[in-house]
This record gives structure tokens, C-alpha cells and sequence, in this order.
């Protein structure tokens, strides 16, 4: 063989293995970056399912605590202000996320008065159906914080991906960036203050 030849094939074989290389690594971070996008679908599922739990939640309460109005409409008005707020996983910017996240903490402030103003009445605290809605959105808020957990550990893999050489190469060719993990609410480090 020429050496004409041999060089060719040499370059040829590595630009084969460039773009081999650039098309894995490609698919690799799409795979995540649909990781990604499915745990936010969840985190937004549960939100939601606690958001369908609470108009039954609140006629439950409204049967036994009629002067409590201030508090069930408190809950309905966070409950409508947290579904609105609604973001997808593409434009998961920081500040989105922090409208979206408080939005979602209103509203569980609004329904921690909801339980704690249940304490007030024995014979709701007794009813099986405010029972039954009770235990389901104790098993949402549970379901809330495992898919925060996935999704952030879903981002926690992608962004070192996009961050560690050579795939910083390919995600900055091709647009993949940073995105932004679930965080504490301000003040979530202090333990609240219980008085009775």
C-alpha cells in the first residue's frame, strides 16, 4: 500500500470514530435529558393529584366547620394559584422553578390550617371519608417528595453529563444545558414554631 492509502485510511478510521463518538454521546444525553423530562411529568402529576384531592377535601371540612370559611377559601384560592403555575421541563429556569415551588408551598401552608383547624372538631377528625382523603394526601405529599428525589437525582445525572469532557463538547455543539434541581424553600432549615 501507498502511503497515500494508509493515510487516508487513518484519517478516514478517525473521523469514523469522531462521529461515532459524537452520535453516542448525542444520544446519550437526549436519553437523559428525557430522563429529566419524565421526572418533572411526575413531580407534576403528584401535584396534581393533590390538587383533585382538595375540593373534596375542603366540602368534607365545610359540612362540619362552617365558620371556618376564611380558612377553606384560603386553601381554595392557593389551590387555584398552584395549578396555574405551570412550567415544562425545557424552560426549568431558576426563577420558574421558584414561582413554581411557591406557589406549591402556599398551598401547603394553606392545608397544614386546614388540618390543624380539624383538630377543633372531633366528629370530622372521626369521619371515614375526611379519614379516607386525610390518609390520601398524607400518601401524595409522600408521593411529592420521592419525585422531587428522582427528578433531581435525573438531573443530577444529566448535568454531570453535560459537564464532563469530552460531552461538553457535544452539548455545547448542540444546545443541552444546565437545568436546575428542586431546592428547600427559604427558611425550610428552621424547624417551625408549635404553639398551643
Amino acid at each position: 500500500m501507498k502511503k497515500g492509502t494508509i493515510t487516508l485510511l487513518v484519517i478516514g478510521v478517525l473521523i469514523l470514530i469522531m462521529v461515532g463518538g459524537t452520535l453516542t454521546t448525542y444520544n446519550g444525553l437526549i436519553a437523559k435529558d428525557e430522563a429529566v423530562a419524565t421526572a418533572w411529568g411526575n413531580i407534576q402529576s403528584q401535584y396534581q393529584r393533590r390538587a383533585d384531592l382538595i375540593p373534596n377535601l375542603v366540602s368534607t371540612v365545610k359540612g362540619y366547620a362552617k365558620h371556618e370559611s376564611e380558612t377553606l377559601e384560603n386553601v381554595m384560592a392557593a389551590r387555584a394559584k398552584a395549578t396555574q403555575v405551570t412550567i415544562n421541563s425545557d424552560n426549568l429556569t431558576p426563577e420558574k422553578l421558584k414561582q413554581y415551588q411557591a406557589a406549591q408551598g402556599e398551598l401547603s401552608q394553606a392545608l397544614g390550617r386546614l388540618m390543624a383547624v380539624s383538630e377543633n372538631y372531633p366528629n370530622l377528625k372521626a369521619n371515614e371519608n375526611f379519614s379516607e382523603l386525610q390518609a390520601q394526601l398524607e400518601g401524595t405529599e409522600n408521593r411529592i417528595n420521592e419525585s422531587r428525589q428522582i427528578y433531581n437525582s435525573a438531573v443530577q445525572t444529566y448535568n454531570v453529563s453535560v459537564r464532563r469532557f469530552p460531552a461538553n463538547i457535544v452539548a455545547g455543539m448542540f444546545g443541552f444545558d444546565k437545568k436546575n434541581q428542586f431546592e428547600a424553600e427559604a427558611g425550610a432549615e428552621k424547624a417551625p414554631k408549635v404553639e398551643f
